[in-house]
């Protein structure tokens, strides 16, 4: 393509970060409350210190999950490329910025967005210990990016537990020079719209930071599952429907009204796809005409188009209906290195994607958007 490639979604997974990251710069006093490495039968694994797995060390995706020849057909491409085994080394060449660029390079990409540590926080069940993982992985996060100039934009990441805490580590990554703070999502957590949130999104308006909400799927019902093959329905099922509940955390946010307050509030929901987002805006309009314009003085479509974003990996059904989302509120994203993504194979993967956009819209997708955003050049 005669321009560069940005992907506006790839990820720092816990399992991946520095092994002594945690017990060299927490406080004393909370020191023995971080998390730590244990050996299990599945291999040496990261554990709370209330013992809630967060991952093999060197695993796959947020969740630090074995690779399983076979299993995955993107996770075995990658692992085509040395990925997984080096992990296996030690090397965890998504968390080292010069083997992290050569990756890239690979697949014809120029920059890319960092996102981190995903569900991290809410499964530590301890809002003091999230607090500070949270704080000492967006420092790290800020030189790994600095060793790289140009190449990354830093995604901060925040607790959920403590909107006070939050707008305290918005106000940190906007010091820090990172391009976004990313509030982590539970299914437990205060719902968007509710007003505990607005230090929130006042902070983010007021640093400049935009505000990020990545998709973590639907809730983990496991209660029917009795043996591997009613697991692979329940995951089939799952993966499935991963994407589309970011409809209803897009309605909480429109609906709370913070886009209305805030004109300078930007938002971008992170490997949501842009599929279902036709119908939803205009579901969501209809609503208003019909019995919410005492919420929002204009249709909830006119704040998406003027302050949202949406990432998409794989999508063409989106695509085909750019007009109605807003070609300017598309990002293409990665999502690299998880086991899901399209490395090493983007540019085969987006052609026949984007075969029918203009020149124009192809450059907005795929450069322009996420260089406006995040401050690329290009």
């Amino acid at each position: 393509m005669s321009h560069p490639i940005l992907s506006a979604d790839g990820h720092i997974d816990f399992p991946l970060l520095p092994e002594t990251l945690w017990s060299d710069n927490a406080p004393a006093a909370l020191r023995d409350r971080m998390p730590h490495i244990v050996e299990t039968s599945r291999g040496r694994t990261w554990k709370s210190a209330q013992g809630v797995s967060l991952g093999l060390v060197g695993g796959m995706g947020s969740a630090g999950r074995p690779y399983l020849p076979g299993e995955i057909h993107r996770s075995d491409r990658m692992a085509e490329q040395g990925l997984y085994e080096d992990q296996q080394q030690g090397i965890m060449r998504p968390a080292v910025p010069e083997l992290r660029v050569k990756d890239q390079e690979l697949d014809g990409v120029s920059g890319e967005v960092l996102y981190g540590i995903l569900g991290t926080s809410s499964r530590l069940e301890d809002p003091e210990v999230a607090a500070v993982i949270c704080h000492i992985y967006n420092e790290w996060l800020a030189e790994f990016c600095g060793k790289a100039p140009g190449r990354f934009a830093g995604i901060g990441c925040l607790s959920s537990s403590n909107p006070e805490e939050a707008v305290r580590e918005i106000e940190r990554c906007a010091k820090l020079g990172l391009k976004g703070a990313e509030l982590g999502l539970s299914h437990d957590m205060l719902p968007l719209w509710h007003d505990d949130w607005e230090p929130v999104y006042r902070a983010c308006a007021e640093t400049g930071v935009p505000l990020h909400i990545h998709t973590i799927g639907p809730a983990a019902d496991t209660r029917w599952i009795q043996d591997p093959a009613t697991y692979r329905r329940w995951l089939a099922a799952h993966i499935g429907a991963f994407q589309v509940p970011m409809l209803a955390v897009l309605a909480s946010l429109l609906y709370g009204g913070a886009p209305e307050r805030y004109p300078e509030l930007r938002v971008v929901i992170g490997e949501s796809g842009i599929g279902w987002l036709p119908y939803a805006l205009e579901r969501f309009d209809f609503e208003w005409q019909d019995q919410f314009q005492d919420l929002l003085p204009r249709p909830p479509s006119e704040y998406w188009r003027r302050q949202f974003f949406a990432t998409f990996q794989v999508d063409r059904v989106g695509l085909e209906n750019l007009a109605a989302i807003g070609e300017n509120t598309v990002m293409w994203g990665s999502d690299f290195p998880h086991p899901d993504g399209t490395w090493p194979d983007s540019q085969e993967i987006l052609e026949p994607q984007l075969a029918s956009l203009s020149d124009e819209n192809r450059r907005k997708i795929l450069c322009d958007n996420a260089a406006g955003l995040y401050g690329f050049e290009v």
